[in-house]
């Protein structure tokens, strides 16, 4: 289904011009409106008339998390603080929130993008909408609750947390979209197998989960559980929230929607923008957002980008590759670079390991030191103490294979590691550095 079809099938070229067309508009807007971008330009000889391709982009400043927390809190504006109708202020962060404000042409922007999103999964206006992402300063729960209104469907707020409610509400409402966290849609999986309901049965056949990274070992433990079709969100609050890009039924990338988001992948270190194909930080410019709009901000995610039309779809919009990670949680443990969803995928293909682990990182004698929590699988704990060596071994050995790197396991009883409404908090950093 699509939900702009014009827009989610335009041709490379046409969609191009377009991007330069919006472009140089945005540019001419921040140049006049925003101190901060108007010192950057001109601090590169950089006049909005010199826009005339995507070429230009290159020569643009880059805009950094740390950039927006230095304009807090409304220094990044175009307008009138009176034309502000909503605030939001990303989650995770510590010390000065970085804050987004949207005005109404901003919000109608999000509940646009939001349902195109909602659609390319496979909703309708036919569908129940479980919303489970939070609402609040988090932009998640308000987004996909715009984008279903938008969309036609109904949505039921429900937020996150009372996990047994949400599965009483499931039930008894016939809700046929979940939206979440992935690892907070599996500890649902598990409230509801403890209730004695077994979440296959429920009306769900779609889940969108987001907000975190996660494997394509995680969508099978996903989709197995609930017996849905699991989709990848992505999206970020700097730039309008969830709805800048997602996984169609196919699964073979987000169609990131590059009529309002122009997508550049750079190399992270460099800042010399990469080839179609290649690993590298995501670099984003918000083309169409009217309160806050930013140039070339750095994610600090890792992912790839193809502009092949979508096979499975007919979409022509550029697609990304799930992200393998952050280049700000990336762990670097004895010069080797070390992702939270490498050894996710690596946990996820081992039968008596869960999907719950935590990575413990310490330093001793400057010499740093990864271990690995990992939940067993009730059916395979054990006391004794020859079969837990034996697994702990097992799993060193798998992530050593993929890592290049030894690392210490520790197996943990089920359900002792802390199960979260939200984000899961997969890294513990006990190293003072």
């Amino acid at each position: 289904m699509f939900w702009n079809e014009k827009y989610e099938r335009l041709e490379r070229k046409e969609l191009e011009t377009l991007q330069v067309r919006r472009l140089r508009k945005l540019v001419e807007t921040v140049y006049e409106k925003v101190p901060f971008y108007r010192k950057k330009l001109s601090e590169k000889a950089i006049v909005p008339s010199q826009i005339t391709s995507l070429e230009s982009l290159t020569h643009l400043p880059f805009t950094t998390k740390d950039d927006l927390r230095k304009n807090y809190p409304f220094g990044m504006l175009t307008t009138a603080l009176a034309d502000i109708v909503e605030i939001h202020a990303s989650s995770g962060t510590t010390g000065t929130a970085t804050v987004v404000a949207y005005s109404r042409e901003d919000v109608a922007l999000w509940s646009e993008v939001m349902a195109r999103t909602i659609a390319c999964t496979g909703g309708t206006p036919k569908d129940i909408v479980h919303n489970a992402y939070g609402y609040g300063l988090f932009t998640g729960g308000l987004g996909f609750h715009y984008g279903a209104l938008e969309l036609g469907a109904t949505v039921v707020p429900v937020s996150s947390g009372g996990t047994k409610r949400q599965i009483r509400l499931m039930q008894d409402f016939g809700a046929t979209i979940l939206t979440s966290t992935p690892s907070y849609a599996l500890h649902m999986a598990e409230v509801a197998s403890e209730m004695g309901v077994d979440p296959v049965s429920t009306s769900l056949r779609i889940g969108i989960f987001g907000a975190e990274p996660w494997s394509e070992g995680m969508r099978r433990e996903l989709e197995k559980a609930w017996g849905i079709t699991a989709c990848d969100i992505y999206g970020l609050s700097e730039i309008i929230g969830p709805g800048v890009a997602v996984e169609c039924p196919g699964k073979e990338g987000l169609h990131l929607w590059a009529d309002h988001f122009l997508p550049e992948i750079i190399d992270p270190n460099t800042g010399e923008v990469l080839d179609e194909g290649q690993d590298g930080e995501l670099v984003l410019t918000t083309l169409t957002k009217k309160a806050m709009p930013l140039i070339r901000y750095r994610t600090g995610d890792i992912t790839s980008i193809t502009y092949q039309p979508c096979p499975h779809c007919g979409r022509t919009a550029p697609r990304i590759s799930k992200l393998r990670g952050r280049t700000d949680d990336m762990l670097v443990i004895r010069g080797i670079n070390v992702f939270p969803s490498q050894i996710e995928s690596v946990l996820l293909e081992i039968e008596e390991a869960k999907p719950h682990y935590q990575l413990v990182v310490t330093r001793t004698k400057g010499l740093d030191e990864l271990e690995i929590w990992v939940e067993v699988d009730e059916k395979f704990f054990s006391d004794e103490v020859r079969k837990l060596e034996t697994l702990e071994k097992k799993i060193q050995d798998e992530i050593e294979s993929v890592l290049a790197l030894r690392t210490k396991v520790k197996l943990v009883e089920p359900k002792s590691i802390e199960r979260s409404m939200g984000k899961a908090k997969r890294v513990i950093d006990k190293r003072v550095i």
